[in-house]
């Protein structure tokens, strides 16, 4: 496919992502801006040479997958558009043009940001509402992304190698709308120079013993461990001990250049490349309840096995109780899940029991949109296994917060069996509350007893097969393939009236160009899945796992996609202990543009209140964002063509 990059005179041919389904789009051309390098020669001192004449810097929409070996573009002012309690990101990426530093690496820069503020006073405040990570390749494609230390960083770059830096602006709700600017100050600089960040304190110091001492807890106790257990164990020590000698504190034994001073800041006003960042926050509050319920998975096997932490220890509950919190600040519903035989899964998303004081706090924050209540005992108790059900039951339809519970029962029912379990646990459910939403996916009916003379036909038939016994009725979107005129098909077989639901999940299918969240697909093509369960008209999402990696026992072992999924596939984010010392979660790029998509649910959930759906489904194709699951924009700026008009027609 060729796309046209504005200020190139020529089409460039865009190449896939090796190996990898889809395939970038930011994929720039040489600016020719090195015509002046050979006057660099000899030793370069660069605390005598402007960063500009050191290193490219330009910046990157957030759906841009930008790689090692992409190439300049010129740079230009960062400008934003925010709601309030809306994050934006946008991407910064650095290459170097000359090598000034030693052992391998082009050079080092300082990267310091400045809180955002606005004419009458106002700030977004660098740490709390502006964050910097780095985009660190997964399987060569860019994904996670790997916290930086603020308000100052220092990052390595090698040679003939593209770096990207990831940043994110979080708007409080209640932050006074108005114009906001900041910049972003880039300082090329000596390899081994230390910032005030990385002057090591007492509690650094103690750090750094604490990690010498786990690579120590890690191979110790491996005698009469399996093989394939002391050989993971000993790569996960290894990864750890070369990530703490690569770390700055060592990084005077890694170039051959003195040591200097920070610099002061005359020497950063006039060296310093500075990029100009302006954000728009309006009036419009994005709901703190979503008004999609997006439900995700998280598998409490692998927390299990990854953390080593034992279920219904309290180090369990602690591990399940992170990972929930962290996931609300992307608009995501969390639910834990195990799978049993037959794709029978137990589902929750609180661990504690309904008369437990955290239900009440899970159930009840207004970010949840949905929650999964478990049909029997998720840690083992008193209570026998029937009447658990029932007790559980009796306690949550008291509360409030009952209208967003739903039992998930069956991943994918294939026979007549599957689907009698599914009637049977419904029946069981619905003989404590009547009221209770069950939840199926499926992409066909059951295939020993065929409810149509073709499978499309049977799989629209599933609701009256299903019904009483099933409320939300998730079908795949692969089922559509292009054909986005079936979906009147399935809704002409519901009964809303009688409270049922359509809802809508992606896994393995469909694949590209279809939107999906497989590594390596279109950053816009990871966004239009949200873009395509709105226009469709689904009231509901669901994807089966967030966490899902191959097996490990040690927390900072390798990441590893399960065998047989598309790469990506069920990982949406990694364990800290991946890429540092940290126990926060990282997030995938992927994570972001889910995140991204579920905002722009609601900027046109907005529009459609003030002009109706009609009007709004006809401003996504106007502006070129979204027509069907394969006509959907490779670029950025039919986004911010579609923002930006919902912004002039809704703002006061």
């Amino acid at each position: 496919m060729l796309i046209h990059l504005p200020g190139n005179p020529q089409d460039v041919v865009v190449p896939p992502v090796e190996g990898v389904a889809g395939g970038g789009t930011a994929y720039g051309w040489n600016d020719g801006a090195t015509h002046d390098l050979n006057l660099l020669k000899g030793s370069i001192d660069p605390t005598e040479i402007p960063t500009r004449d050191l290193v490219h810097v330009w910046c990157m929409p957030s759906t841009a997958n930008v790689g090692p070996q992409d190439m300049p573009r010129h740079l230009e002012p960062i400008n934003l558009l925010a709601a309030r309690n809306e994050r934006e990101s946008v991407q910064i990426a650095i290459r170097p043009k000359v090598s000034w530093g030693g052992s391998g690496v082009a050079g080092a820069v300082q990267v310091q940001c400045s809180d955002l503020c606005s004419t009458s006073g106002d700030r977004l405040i660098v740490g709390q509402s502006l964050l910097l990570r780095r985009v660190v390749p997964i399987l060569g494609v860019p994904d996670a992304l790997a916290p930086l230390d603020l308000p100052i960083s220092q990052i390595n770059l090698f040679p003939g190698e593209t770096t990207a830096l990831w940043i994110s602006i979080d708007v409080p709700s209640a932050q006074p709308p108005g114009q906001y600017e900041g910049e972003i100050v880039i300082t090329a600089i000596k390899a081994d120079t230390e910032s005030p960040v990385q002057s090591l304190s007492k509690a650094e110091k103690h750090q750094l013993y604490s990690e010498l001492k786990g690579c120590l807890n890690i191979v110790e106790p491996i005698d009469g461990k399996p093989l394939d257990e002391v050989v993971e164990r000993v790569k996960s020590a290894t990864t750890s001990l070369r990530r703490i000698l690569l770390s700055p504190s060592f990084s005077e034994f890694l170039s051959d250049n003195g040591s200097v001073d920070v610099m002061d800041e005359d020497a950063i006003s006039s060296l310093s490349l500075r990029v100009k960042l302006n954000l728009t926050v309006w009036e419009f509050v994005l709901p703190e309840t979503p008004s999609l319920p997006a439900v995700f998975g998280i598998s409490d096997t692998v927390i299990e096995d990854r953390f080593g932490v034992q279920h219904g220890t309290a180090e369990w509950y602690e591990a399940l109780d992170q990972q929930f919190k962290w996931l609300l600040q992307y608009r995501i519903s969390p639910y834990f899940c195990k799978w049993a035989d037959g794709m029978r899964v137990l589902t929750y998303t609180c661990p504690w029991p309904a008369n437990h004081p955290k239900s009440d706090e899970y159930f009840s924050d207004p970010r949840l949109a949905a929650y999964a209540v478990p049909y029997r005992q998720v840690v083992s108790g008193n209570d026998a296994a029937k009447d658990y059900l029932q007790k559980q039951v009796e306690i949550l339809r008291t509360k409030t917060h009952w209208r967003k519970a739903y039992f998930y029962l069956w991943d994918e029912p294939l026979n007549l069996e599957q689907y009698d379990s599914v009637r049977n646990m419904a029946s069981e459910i619905h003989a404590y509350a009547p009221d209770a939403r069950i939840l199926t996916t499926y992409y066909c009916g059951p295939n020993d007893a065929p409810l149509a003379p073709t499978p499309f036909e049977a799989f629209v038939k599933v609701p009256s097969f299903l019904r009483p016994h099933n409320q939300i009725y998730c079908t795949s979107e692969w089922v559509l393939g292009n054909r986005e005129d079936l979906v009147k098909d399935i809704i002409a077989e519901l009964q809303p009236e009688n409270g049922e639901e359509w809802w809508t999940y992606v896994c393995m299918g469909p694949s590209d160009p279809h939107p999906n969240w497989h590594l390596g697909m279109r950053g816009t093509q990871h966004r239009a899945v949200m873009w395509r369960v709105w226009k469709e008209g689904g009231t509901g999402f669901l994807y089966w796992g967030a966490n899902c990696y191959e097996k490990a026992t040690v927390a900072s072992a390798e990441i590893k996609f399960r065998h047989g999924l598309p790469p990506g596939d069920g990982v949406l984010y990694y364990p800290g202990e991946v890429f540092s010392t940290s126990h926060q979660p990282v997030a995938s790029i992927r994570l972001e543009r889910i995140l991204n998509g579920l905002q722009d649910i609601e900027y046109l959930r907005l529009y459609a209140s003030r002009y109706g759906r009609d009007e709004a489904i006809a401003l996504l194709e106007r502006t070129g964002v979204y027509f069907g699951p394969e006509r959907y924009t490779f670029e950025h700026m039919p986004i911010d063509a579609m923002r930006g008009q919902i912004f002039n027609a809704c703002r006061s």
